[in-house]
């Protein structure tokens, strides 16, 4: 890629198709909002409805006036602010693939998407529902997701299929070895990061996932959402191609504007599972 040839628009397009692919946390995220993303402050409003009223129909009685359903609007902050900066030399690129800032280009939405997972799991404490386990083991891990469904379940969350399971490699080699099986539908393509489902419900595994250090070992802060649990708005505000003024060079910068808030609390559990070295 030469600089002349470099359309932003379409390698802003490029770069979001690129972090779609290898999001994990920030997929299983409710990505419908209202407002527009300038810069770090920026607020969206993700929009939603009361419960509608179900009535008993009496024949040739008249049915109730319609009811006003409540609306309940709610501001995430874009607080995050992440740039990337890289350069390819004109000789390394000469000697090289002529694909090799496209190459670049995938690095840096993995490394854009790696950050951002993380953020998302950092809310993990602000889930509703948390359950401990001292001991996780391949014996009774089956039996703690299990127990974090019906968590789910007992707050209203009706679809399985509207779950997932989030999991550190640790825990996720736990679930396999437990020997059940992972429902793979019928041998389909599974999303990025899915090892297969259990109970209706998908399982993803990613290196992003909380671990935190103990005396004894490490603490999994593993997840259990329903997809509209948290909302995540992002924007890729700013993405330019220049020549650095001291090098032969071609370079590319890029600024990543995100935010993400947990906005149903029930319909998220944490599963703190220890695990001993």
């Amino acid at each position: 890629m030469a600089i002349r040839n470099f359309i932003s628009t379409v390698w802003s397009e490029n770069l979001y198709q690129a972090l779609d692919k290898q999001y994990i946390a920030v997929s299983n995220c409710n990505r419908e909002y209202e407002g527009e993303i300038r810069e770090k402050g920026s607020t969206v409003r993700i929009c939603g409805l009361g419960d509608v009223t179900v009535s008993d129909y009496i024949k040739n009685i008249d049915m109730s006036t319609p009811e006003t359903l409540s609306d309940n609007v709610r501001e995430l902050l874009i607080d995050q602010a992440k740039y990337f900066n890289f350069q390819i030399d004109d000789i390394d690129r000469a000697q090289s693939s002529p694909r090799l800032m496209e190459a670049a280009m995938k690095n840096a939405a993995s490394a854009l998407a790696d950050d951002a997972d993380r953020y998302i799991y950092s809310l993990c404490d602000n889930a509703g529902t948390k359950i401990n386990e001292t001991a996780v083991s391949a014996d009774n891990i089956i039996g703690l997701l299990i127990d974090a469904r019906t968590k789910l379940f007992s707050n209203n969350v009706s679809d399985p299929h509207d779950i997932v399971f989030e999991v550190t490699p640790e825990i996720a080699g736990m679930i396999l070895k437990a020997k059940v099986n992972l429902n793979a539908d019928g041998g389909a393509v599974l999303e990025n990061g899915c090892i297969g489902s259990i109970g209706g419900c998908k399982i993803f595994v990613s290196n992003n996932v909380l671990r935190e250090e103990t005396e004894t070992g490490y603490d999994h802060k593993c997840i259990a959402r329903t997809k509209r649990a948290i909302a995540f708005a992002e924007q890729l505000s700013e993405i330019d191609a220049y020549r650095p003024e001291l090098r032969f060079a071609d370079a590319v910068k890029g600024l990543h504007l995100y935010g993400a808030k947990v906005v149903y609390p029930s319909e998220m559990v944490l599963l703190n599972l220890s695990i001993a070295n």
